[in-house]
């Protein structure tokens, strides 16, 4: 029985480091978004097993894509896999060649760059070397999450990144696909609800400040809907936003909904919503101790801050929402 294990964990072993033969990495200008990420899932699988699901390298390309599209400091890597390492990772950080493609001079210098496709050539510009040598880094940390939160920490040093990488990794797993882009309007759009652009206006209560966020008002009762796919970070009482729900999406998105009556019911920190789902109702509570009320007329506050790898910040959700009721109504035509 031993003897059975070892042969089968030795298999597992090497066919999770065998090279991947597959078509050209660069990015097909003429794949529709449904093409280009079918091609994505096709590598991811190519390059998952049993020691490490197929989502967990999805969600670390992803959260690079995502700060690629924000950051002025990172250049953005133009092909299926967005994935980028540095010279010191890829190379070692003692080899003079910082650009090396040999495996050989790689490993003697204790870089990570490995060859994945069998060409004999460690290539960053290769989606395949580039999720092999992804692939690699993160088994060699054992299975499970733990181990992989581990080897995110070693590589970003940031508890923000690990947790982001984390939540998209959870939604790629609940529901089986990289495709979690929809989004829809907070509100029913036949609801009785009346909306413009506040975002910088002055704020008062508690200091003065600007608002971050559109309101959104509507009666009171009147069902909040998660804009977007994403875990539920934050669910509680705030002196300024009352009763609100926190939810991060997989696109480096947290998105805030705050003043309202009650959440829905069983509802709770870390679960997993849908963009359409209801997540509470619109009330009045906030500017006080908790269950404060009434001091504004009943609202939805909504604001969206973006995380880019190493800050977090408000921007203006005004246009999304405009975008997103538009959408919703032809959606019900």
């Amino acid at each position: 029985m031993k003897y059975r294990i070892a042969l089968m964990m030795s298999a597992i072993f090497i066919l999770g480091f065998m090279p991947v033969a597959d078509a050209s990495s660069e990015e097909d200008t003429t794949l529709t978004k449904e093409q280009l990420m079918q091609k994505r899932m096709d590598y991811y699988i190519q390059h998952e097993n049993i020691l490490l699901p197929w989502y967990y390298l999805a969600a670390v390309d992803q959260f690079e894509r995502n700060i690629q599209e924000v950051r002025k400091d990172i250049p953005k890597r133009e092909s299926v896999i967005a994935i980028q390492f540095s010279d010191e990772f890829w190379s070692g950080i003692l080899n003079p060649a910082g650009d090396d493609t040999s495996p050989f001079s790689i490993a003697y210098f204790h870089g990570s760059g490995m060859d994945g496709n069998g060409d004999g050539v460690a290539d960053r510009s290769d989606d395949r070397d580039v999720l092999f040598t992804l692939a690699k880094y993160l088994r060699q940390y054992g299975y499970g999450e733990d181990n992989f939160k581990l080897a995110l920490w070693d590589y970003y040093k940031n508890e923000l990144s690990v947790n982001q990488i984390l939540v998209i990794a959870k939604l790629y797993e609940k529901f089986g696909t990289i495709n979690l882009d929809n989004h829809t309007f907070p509100l029913a759009t036949y609801a009785d609800y009346s909306y413009r652009g506040t975002w910088g206006a002055n704020r008062g209560w508690g200091g003065r400040r600007i608002h971050e966020g559109t309101d959104i008002f509507a009666p009171y009762n009147t069902p909040v809907y998660s804009t977007s796919y994403g875990v539920i970070e934050v669910m509680g009482w705030n002196q300024f936003g009352g009763w609100r729900v926190g939810i991060r999406d997989n696109h480096n998105s947290y998105h805030y909904y705050a003043h309202l009556a009650y959440f829905q019911k069983g509802l709770k920190e870390g679960d997993i919503v849908e963009a359409g789902q209801i997540i509470g109702y619109v009330g009045s509570t906030g500017y006080g101790k908790e269950g404060t009320a009434g001091k504004f007329p009943p609202h939805l506050h909504y604001g969206i801050y973006k995380f880019n790898g190493r800050t977090e910040w408000a921007f203006d959700p005004y246009p999304a929402l405009a975008r997103w009721e538009k959408e919703a109504k032809q959606r019900k035509q």
